[in-house]
């Protein structure tokens, strides 16, 4: 993991803030058990929604059904957001993460997200892998991996903060 340049914006902050270290904000990323992805469809209009995911090797990961309205926008453009934090504005910690979806089709590293994901969501969440696919039930879902290009952090409550991460 290439380890990123923080930068707190002291605009946006209280004094004597502090830029959380980065490990804190991995361990953050990994224990989040929502995100909401933004995509953009084909015509520019945004397009949001909830989804669960987890951050291995670096990089935050999601799965998708080929024909769901976020791979469709996936495949005209890459870029995505995707955030998570607390529904307050006086406590918590939100995380906002920038960068490209790319298809992960590999089946030695499919195998080890499914592994993860039940880890972290429980039995309903697993997946078996073929065909460069995780399926479950009668579906299959593409998976995507989005190794983070700048994150932003904005800690609520005293002290407020606003921190960019830049990757290299």
């Amino acid at each position: 993991m290439r380890e990123p340049e923080a930068e707190l914006d002291p605009r946006y902050s209280s004094e004597g803030a502090t830029a959380p270290p980065w490990r804190e904000v991995e361990a953050r990323l990994a224990g989040a058990g929502l995100f909401w992805i933004s995509t953009v469809r084909p015509d520019g209009r945004p397009h949001v929604t909830p989804l669960p995911a987890v951050w291995s090797q670096g990089a935050l990961h999601f799965c998708t059904g080929p024909e769901e309205r976020k791979a469709r926008n996936l495949a005209a453009n890459a870029s995505v957001v995707l955030t998570t934090g607390t529904n307050t504005w006086d406590e918590g910690y939100d995380l906002v993460v920038e960068g490209e979806a790319v298809r992960v089709t590999d089946e030695t590293r499919l195998r080890e997200l499914a592994a993860g994901w039940e880890a972290k969501y429980g039995a309903f969440w697993h997946f078996e892998v073929r065909d460069g696919y995780f399926r479950h039930g009668g579906g299959h879902a593409a998976v995507y991996s989005v190794a983070p290009h700048t994150v932003f952090g904005f800690g609520k409550g005293e002290p407020f903060s606003q921190t960019r991460w830049r990757f290299a």
